[in-house]
């Protein structure tokens, strides 16, 4: 239910005026700016409170600088139940702490950017919450929220736990060949990602001195991403049992995931074309060629795009997309816009880099 500064309500935010009132913990990082930035410009959001126990007091533009101009919110230390989502953009294994120890009310939609309740054996949360000062013990249950695989189960959830960078990328390039029991060989990807794909708080490997000018191989064939890409891949394919093999890189460019993907497949190159086509048909933010595809064509957008090509007895695809957006914030403002029942799109008709 949306509620505005009166007592009125409206189940459906495009009538009558009323606006999503959202929450965001953790704003200052790269993730909860990037969903700052979207939600800013949203016509049917207002937001309610920016949680950082870091900043708290500040403008949100002293850390955000580019949104100087923009807002006159600040960053408070304080938290309010009078919202309708609650964005949880914090780090892996905070989230689940944070709403165990901030128990909101089942009216607030909850949307996870962390990875704590993406897998199924992890997907609910139990904690104490307090009713009339009678201790009762209330539960969660999280959607996995990538839009092309459960746009309907997304609309009729109340949690979501938003994918992961790579994961998205990934799963967009191999989902129309699981949907179509065509996966019937080992997968084979290398992917590079750009340096906001690390967070914020800097480690060796995020230094300018180390990223520029260079490139490098972690976590190969054992990324934490595998995990959700292969739960999603056997929703639609259940006897799919072959291995993913995953080699990561670390590029050295700030934003965006760029993916190659190739199996064995006796599908011929125009099949290949039609099936992901087809499959893509209704999404608005998946896009299929067989034309040359870059970066720079989809960075700073909700996109992505898919090249698929067959070569031999092998097809081959070529996922891209921005890793702090679709990858991340924008995709959680994509599944909001969902479980609001407003138009996909809304607030996230953004501007390519381009060049």
């Amino acid at each position: 239910m949306i509620v505005n500064n009166s007592t009125e309500t409206d189940p459906n935010p495009q009538v009558g005026g009323f606006k999503i009132k959202a929450g965001i913990i953790g704003g200052a990082g790269y993730t909860g700016g990037e969903l700052l930035r979207i939600l800013i410009n949203h016509p049917q959001v207002d937001i309610a409170f920016v949680h950082s126990n870091s900043n708290a007091g500040n403008y949100i533009y002293e850390v955000h600088t580019d949104l100087f101009g923009d807002t006159e919110l600040k960053f408070t230390g304080e938290l309010s139940h009078q919202i309708d989502v609650l964005f949880l953009c914090v780090g892996h294994g905070d989230a689940r702490k944070f709403l165990e120890a901030n128990p909101f009310p089942q009216s607030v939609k909850v949307i996870d950017l962390s990875q704590d309740f993406r897998l199924k054996e992890k997907s609910s949360i139990s904690y104490q919450a307090t009713d009339n000062s009678q201790p009762t013990t209330e539960s969660r249950s999280f959607t996995y929220g990538l839009p092309e695989l459960n746009r309907e189960a997304i609309k009729q959830a109340d949690n979501i736990a938003n994918p992961g960078c790579f994961a998205t990328c990934l799963q967009l390039g191999l989902l129309p060949l699981a949907a179509s029991n065509n996966l019937n060989s080992e997968v084979h990807i290398t992917a590079t990602t750009g340096s906001t794909g690390a967070g914020q708080s800097l480690a060796p490997t995020s230094h300018f001195t180390w990223r520029n000018n260079n490139a490098s191989v972690y976590k190969a064939f054992d990324h934490q991403h595998l995990n959700e890409i292969g739960e999603s891949l056997t929703q639609l394919q259940p006897a799919f049992d072959k291995p993913v093999n995953f080699i990561p890189y670390r590029g050295d460019f700030t934003r965006g995931i760029i993916a190659s993907i190739y199996l064995d497949s006796d599908l011929s190159a125009d099949e290949v074309v039609k099936l992901y086509s087809d499959y893509y048909a209704g999404h608005p933010f998946t896009h299929v060629t067989t034309r040359n595809i870059d970066l720079k064509q989809i960075v700073n957008t909700n996109k992505c795009f898919i090249q698929v090509q067959k070569k031999g007895n092998k097809v081959f695809i070529i996922s891209i997309m921005d890793n702090l957006l679709k990858g991340a914030s924008g995709q959680a403002v994509q599944n909001m816009n969902l479980m609001f029942g407003l138009e996909e799109t809304t607030g996230l008709r953004l501007k390519a880099a381009a060049f």
